[in-house]
């Protein structure tokens, strides 16, 4: 194990690892997460597990005491994780659920699948309405999790049923009405671990859907910072009614959001509603911007912001 961990003590991981059942996977103590993050900060999981297959993830919740937190981080595209790690268990799902498969017009996705591979599998097999996808950052489990969606389209128009497993790793198939879909926010329990999701979509030539995702790929090229250490959208849209029917941007730039900077976190010049990490920023850092901005924000214009990045773990 690696030192320096200010979490649990090296001897109280061991005593961790020793209450966890045996894998077919990969089973690692201590492990730093700041590489699986877009936002390239946080602290360490003291237990990451990496499953082999559906059977294997569902084999050790199944048989890990209940009394032990299980985490589960996708490409965390959109995740903020603190500096002081995670405790317990976290689950990041391989290669084996990135699987991407086309039946007629339905799409079949492992929840470790990008995006915008999803997009891409689907064009070439003519299903059209899943090209919104070109322009969302992330996997499908997190698209699952959170309803994600950008110009005009979400998840919940195309979603047939979501394949899941609890946390004492039984598996369910919930179909689209299950999940408790609104405007970023899904009400499934929050301890369910998805696998995969059936998608249907409609015939179309596999050309012009193609020129509709190059031309999502643009319009997010031209208008957000993808090539910083970001998170994505930092924040969810206003309640209309309260905020004149404007973005989240656009009050933000009228609260001086636009460049403002917490320590090595800023929130982007190019688009401030995407924090980035200009290259020394910690956890604290972004999260304390992001603070900063809901205040703002509510003090000049009486508007509240919501988190969209989904924060976990714990502070330094």
């Amino acid at each position: 194990m690696g030192g320096g961990f200010s979490g649990p003590s090296g001897r109280a991981l061991v005593s961790l690892m020793d209450k966890l059942p045996p894998v077919r996977g990969k089973l690692s103590a201590d492990v730093a997460l700041a590489p699986y993050t877009w936002l390239r900060v946080g602290g360490k999981a003291d237990v990451l597990f990496i499953p082999a297959d559906e059977a294997d993830l569902a084999n050790f919740l199944s048989s890990t005491p209940e009394d032990i937190a299980v985490t589960v981080l996708g490409v965390a595209s959109n995740t903020l994780v603190r500096d002081g790690g995670v405790r317990g268990v976290v689950v990041r799902l391989g290669p084996s659920f990135a699987k991407v498969t086309t039946d007629g017009l339905s799409v079949r996705a492992g929840a470790a699948a990008l995006d915008n591979r999803v997009a891409k599998e689907a064009a070439k097999a003519g299903i059209a309405g899943l090209e919104f996808y070109a322009g969302i950052p992330g996997s499908i489990g997190g698209a699952l999790r959170m309803n994600a969606g950008c110009y005009g389209s979400e998840t919940k128009d195309i979603l047939k049923e979501v394949v899941a497993l609890d946390r004492r790793g039984r598996r369910q198939v919930m179909a689209l009405p299950e999940m408790g879909y609104s405007y970023r926010h899904s009400d499934a329990p929050a301890d369910l671990i998805f696998t995969e999701a059936l998608f249907e979509g409609t015939a179309d030539n596999p050309a012009a859907i193609t020129a509709r995702m190059n031309e999502i790929t643009k319009r997010r090229e031209d208008s957000q910072p993808i090539r910083e250490k970001t998170g994505g959208s930092t924040f969810k849209n206003p309640n209309p009614a309260q905020s004149g029917g404007r973005g989240a941007w656009q009050v933000i730039d009228a609260a001086g959001g636009r460049g403002f900077r917490v320590g090595g976190a800023q929130m982007s010049e190019k688009h401030c509603n995407f924090m980035i990490n200009t290259g020394q920023a910690s956890a604290a850092d972004l999260e304390t911007l992001g603070e900063t901005m809901i205040a703002r924000v509510k003090e000049s214009q009486g508007v509240d912001l919501h988190w969209e990045v989904k924060r976990i773990g714990e502070p330094s």
